[in-house]
């Protein structure tokens, strides 16, 4: 495929699906932008200014057509005491670091990192996310009038039973535009949008931020930009795995890297927060029917018409239409199939998953989560690639030289199995450990080789490594001493 044909699919291949769903992900945005900036303790402003920007920018830069970045509350709660001791000028000075190094991570290929992530961890991200959603939706549902609970439900009928009847115009859309023509003509009584915080009027400005360009800037922004970084990738990156799968189609990992440094350096200077993928939003997107970059680029400009020219139409769009569309999200981003699996899947893998979900649940920490699922994971796996290891040994018709065969995976987790494996206080004149079938991994492995060779030789009996593999024999040599010990004996014996 060429260039220009390439380009013709990411951006023209749907543009009717991709311009509808903008509409809907551009009104799901407008609370989130104003709730995480509230989280963050800056002017909505902040936020809002911040999705359109980093939607627009991620459209044209980023690798994986459909997905949706803005402003996140994963990286909101980060800077939270940024900004109270230091002012929203250092966020933006943070967030402009934050793209620099995310960016200079895409040459470092990070990105490669997530082939460590195990199914189990991004099934229990993709849970754990689906509850916060909804845990996310119980302020506008706990204290209001009964006819939000009218309002909900109802948005609800319309997004699951429209598309029976015609999936012309995604039901999301449609159920916004009803229960927001229903709440103005009747006066209902129903939390607004404009009951968040007040809308921008202007189009953000460029600005350096006023801080001092010194070094006790740079000490006091780095901790937030590096967090901020590595937090924000971590949740694209896993956001982009899902959203291949929904749509059955590659990404860019390391053009989506790039992207997101891009997009969250020109932000700070627009006077945004940093951001990231959005999990909830990219469901909203690719459900509504947008696949293409079109669909993010809509968005975004979409949030900053509707802010600045329609501000006062906006405010206007009751609570229980968004909140019934993130409820639809959390349900269908759910992985209902991952709960009849736990039957039949192995424990450890459900454990893992469970882990992930309870530890972000219970932290509203999506790093914290993926990264105890990781570590769980990582443990589970040498726990059974230990197991595949065996020693077997046969001693010779004359009974003074007994060989010993090592099968398998020889690391940290197995070699202490290694070194039981032989009989030291049995009285040989020679000893061959043949290892053609077997692996050394690390310098764990290594030392347990010295170990048991230096053992035999203190025992006076002659020992001889056979059948190291490239790999391993190159370990062997720049780590082991048993060589080196080898090569004294040999001096002090001349």
């Amino acid at each position: 495929m060429t260039r220009l044909q390439s380009l013709r699919q990411e951006w023209l291949s749907n543009p009717r699906g991709d311009i509808l769903a903008g509409l809907v992900v551009a009104l799901a945005l407008i609370p989130e932008a104003i709730g995480f900036s509230v989280i963050a303790g800056v002017d909505p402003a902040v936020g809002l200014y911040a999705s359109f920007s980093i939607a627009v920018i991620i459209a044209l830069v980023g690798g994986r057509p459909g997905m949706i970045s803005a402003a996140t509350a994963a990286v909101a709660v980060l800077v939270v005491p940024l900004v109270k001791d230091h002012g929203v000028h250092y966020l933006f000075a943070a967030t402009i670091l934050m793209g620099l190094i995310q960016f200079a991570a895409g040459f470092a290929r990070v990105h490669v990192l997530m082939r460590y992530v195990s199914r189990s961890v991004i099934t229990g991200f993709v849970n754990a996310l689906a509850i916060l959603i909804f845990m996310a939706q119980l302020p506008e549902l706990i204290g209001v009038t009964p006819i939000t609970y009218l309002m909900v439900a109802g948005g609800l009928a319309i997004i699951y039973l429209l598309p029976r009847l015609t999936k012309a115009v995604p039901s999301p859309l449609v159920a916004i535009v009803v229960l927001t023509a229903l709440a103005i003509h009747f006066g209902l009584d129903v939390n607004r949008v404009g009951d968040m915080g007040t809308l921008p009027t202007s189009l953000p400005d460029f600005l350096l931020p006023d801080v001092p360009f010194t070094l006790e800037t740079l000490r006091i922004i780095l901790p937030y930009s590096l967090t901020m970084a590595a937090v924000g990738l971590l949740e694209s990156l896993l956001t982009a795995q899902i959203v291949d799968d929904l749509t059955d189609t590659p990404s860019n990992k390391k053009r989506e890297v790039h992207g997101q440094g891009i997009a969250n350096f020109v932000t700070g200077f627009l006077g945004g927060m940093g951001g990231c993928a959005m999990i909830g939003q990219s469901v909203i997107n690719v459900k509504s029917g947008g696949t293409g970059r079109l669909s993010a680029l809509v968005a975004g400009a979409v949030l900053l018409f509707l802010i600045v020219v329609l501000g006062p139409l906006v405010a206007q769009i009751p609570m229980p239409a968004l909140v019934a569309v993130m409820i639809m999200v959390s349900i269908g981003t759910f992985s209902w199939t991952s709960i009849k699996n736990l039957r039949v899947h192995p424990w450890q893998s459900s454990l893992v998953m469970l882990t992930t979900v309870v530890v972000v649940v219970v932290t509203h920490d999506l790093a914290q989560g993926v990264l105890a699922g990781v570590l769980l994971s990582g443990i589970f796996f040498a726990s059974k690639v230990s197991r595949i290891f065996a020693v077997s040994s046969e001693l010779s018709a004359d009974g003074l030289t007994r060989t010993y065969r090592v099968r398998g995976e020889v690391f940290f987790a197995s070699s202490e199995a290694f070194a039981s494996a032989f009989d030291f206080r049995e009285v040989l004149d020679r000893v061959v450990i043949d290892v053609h079938a077997a692996h050394f991994w690390d310098i764990s492995a290594v030392a347990m080789l010295d170990k048991v060779v230096l053992k035999f030789r203190r025992e006076g009996t002659e020992v001889e490594v056979t059948g190291l593999n490239e790999a391993s024999a190159t370990l062997v040599d720049r780590f082991a001493t048993h060589n080196k010990a080898t090569a004294t004996l040999d001096v002090a014996a001349h």
